[in-house]
């Protein structure tokens, strides 16, 4: 059955064609399997609360009738803004209209939360773009610019909240404009587009413009809320949706309210959060955590932008998911938040999930796969400038940026055919990780470090853990070793300048390019070496071995500029003559890559890699194959051309022109 909705309708009807709802809620009380729900353009300033699953053969569909012209909005106008002082304007709200959350009082905070405790969840949208909060109304009235944020010349544009009695009062600073003549809209509702309850599956989201949600801060060990998700549930597909203007996170694929756990650190304190997390994972599958009940969603051809924490996050909840052609940008750039939980892509648990041909860009962090990464394949995708620009302050509780995180996981986890150029292309406190037909403009940073703590005198490692293949069941825990790493076929670029030589590739912010840093992991022939398999094994005197580093394969690789070499390459390309130069323009509304490195390929290739080649990661014993359990074999680029008997280094089947177009 088709229910339809039209906001311009007359008046409610019952979502025939000839009298349709007016609100897209009121079809989402009633939609069954294989209904489809079509909206017409429109604003619905709404929160759309899908009461019923559809079925793995009989979805329910919610589809704009003209893809990006029906938006869900949590915002509400406010036009009766009255001069204050300057170019401060007040407008005062009765708190009537916010129901049981009041954004104006619900704080930003929680468990991995590190900046200060004093921006509220709610947001003053000037223009249809997110002002930015004052914790003072002084500091309101002087509109300066924010020397941590990346943007400086918005943050002038200020807002600054109190309670009066049953009041929201607000002031803001329109630098000048009127906002009595301007679109000026304020958050009122939580979520746009989110079940209240668990398993409401195989729900089709398309072509809605999702934007302004009061969403709260989504930790892995709480209950995580974006403008739009599938709360804990299977099989959602979001398409072709522009998702914007959250406070916190965009798209969340994660985690269900557990009272027992939510928030445990910040309300509890007595347990270390590390454990705090480990007990989620264990109650995760007490609470459903599996495969035929949890995740499995689609994320395709969607922009997700202008969020304060992350554009799509998720703990558990996103594992067997694919995240595909999607445009992310502009993450946690405003440095309003601040915390542990911030990237354009924040997973937890990222078990079997594939982010491919995505364009991640000016967000704090491109991906970051933390805990769990096992299964989970990067590829195809084009990631630039995660980073702050030049000459931004820092600011408190901020991470440090990079393109691609991966941490204290046991893999395997397979980065491959990217292109990867800000300054920290790969962080890896980790293990069982593969980087294979890159382009690497920057280091790979916190090698052998990130992951465990020096407390009360004694190391307090942090063991985390791992499933069965291609499963959510946890098979073991254990501490990060560190290496099991494979680093084949790529092209590393010394392209950023380095400004302090001293820092060892321990740091987060390591600036020198290239695989030395991979030194001081054994080869896989010094490691087994270590094991007499002609001999009784003796526990005790291989204990050395058992909590030693693992090996690492590193080979096939070229290295341009002074990116270093590691003694485990044998079969590269090093060329240290030519000037190589890399970089990203527009052209005719594409990107285009201008360089000249590729005709120095000529010449130098390698064998195409296989998952027999990658082999099993140490840990899971589960080798570098795809979900199913069938072999890859990387005879395909980054747009997916074919590389024939062997292959350059890189992500391009060919040395190709000096201009390509990605």
């Amino acid at each position: 059955m088709i229910y339809y909705v039209n906001a311009a309708a007359s008046r409610d009807g019952n979502g025939s064609k000839e009298m349709p709802f007016k609100r897209i809620n009121d079809a989402a009380k009633i939609a069954r399997p294989g209904d489809e729900v079509l909206v017409a353009p429109g604003i619905y300033r709404e929160k759309v609360t899908p009461r019923f699953a559809g079925e793995e053969n009989a979805r329910i569909v919610y589809r704009a009738e003209v893809p990006g012209e029906s938006v869900i909005t949590g915002s509400e106008k406010v036009s009766d803004w009255e001069p204050y002082e300057g170019n401060v304007y007040r407008a005062i709200i009765r708190n009537g209209v916010f129901g049981a959350y009041n954004p104006y009082k619900e704080m930003v905070c929680g468990d991995w939360y590190f900046a200060p405790t004093v921006r509220h969840t709610g947001m003053v949208v000037l223009n249809d773009r997110m002002m930015y909060e004052a914790v003072t109304l002084e500091e309101c009235l002087a509109g300066e610019q924010d020397p941590t944020s990346w943007k400086p010349e918005d943050s002038v544009y200020k807002w600054y909240t109190e309670q009066d009695g049953s009041c929201t009062v607000l002031y803001a600073n329109f630098q000048g404009l009127d906002p009595r003549k301007e679109d000026v809209e304020i958050f009122v509702r939580r979520n746009c587009f989110m079940p209240d309850e668990n398993e409401i599956s195989y729900i089709t989201v398309s072509g809605f413009v999702v934007k302004n949600a009061a969403t709260t801060w989504a930790p892995p060990a709480a209950y995580q809320d974006g403008a739009i998700g599938p709360h804990w549930s299977k099989g959602w597909i979001i398409e072709d949706c522009k998702v914007y203007n959250s406070r916190c996170c965009g798209i969340s694929l994660g985690k269900y309210r557990d009272p027992e756990n939510d928030m445990y650190f910040y309300t509890k304190q007595v347990k270390s959060p590390t454990q705090m997390e480990r007990d989620a994972v264990c109650r995760g599958q007490y609470h459903g955590w599996l495969k035929e009940k949890v995740g499995s969603h689609i994320v395709r051809r969607c922009e997700i932008h202008d969020c304060g924490q992350t554009g799509i996050v998720g703990r558990m909840g996103a594992v067997f998911s694919t995240i595909e052609d999607c445009h992310i940008h502009d993450v946690c750039t405003t440095a309003q938040l601040g915390g542990a939980e911030t990237a354009g892509i924040k997973l937890h648990a990222a078990i079997d999930v594939t982010v491919r041909r995505c364009h991640i860009h000016n967000c704090i962090m491109g991906v970051w796969f933390d805990w769990q990464s096992q299964g989970a394949r990067i590829t195809q995708n084009l990631m630039h400038d995660n980073m702050p620009p030049e000459g931004t302050a820092p600011s408190r509780g901020s991470m440090y940026s990079n393109d691609i995180f991966i941490e204290v996981g046991h893999g395997p986890t397979l980065i491959d055919n990217n292109i990867l150029m800000s300054k920290a292309s790969v962080s890896i406190p980790t293990e069982g990780v593969a980087c294979v037909h890159n382009l690497m403009l920057g280091a790979f940073v916190t090698v052998n470090s990130g992951v465990d703590s020096v407390v009360n005198g004694q190391r307090e490692p942090r063991y985390t853990p791992y499933h069965i293949r291609h499963r959510t069941e946890v098979a073991g825990f254990m501490t990060i070793l560190h290496g099991d790493d494979r680093v084949y076929n790529n092209i590393i670029v010394q392209h950023y300048p380095i400004t302090d030589p001293d820092r060892e590739p321990t740091h987060n912010c390591y600036e020198v390019a290239g695989t030395a840093p991979f030194d001081i992991f054994p080869s896989y022939e010094e490691w087994i070496a270590q094991f007499d398999f002609t001999k009784e094994p003796n526990m005790g005197a291989l204990a050395q071995a058992h909590f030693g580093h693992l090996p690492v394969w590193i080979d096939g690789n070229a290295y341009f500029n002074g990116a270093t070499v590691s003694k485990h390459d044998q079969h590269k390309l090093v060329n240290d003559t030519e000037k190589v130069s890399v970089e990203l323009v527009e052209k005719d509304g594409h990107c285009v890559l201008k360089s000249n490195l590729f005709g120095l390929l000529e010449g130098f290739t390698d064998g195409i890699i296989t998952s027999d080649i990658l082999g099993c990661a140490f840990e899971p014993e589960q080798r570098y194959e795809n979900p199913d359990g069938t072999e890859i074999i990387f005879d395909r680029d980054y747009f997916g051309d074919h590389r024939g008997l062997s292959a350059i280094p890189g992500p391009f089947a060919e040395a190709k022109d000096e201009y390509i177009v990605l």
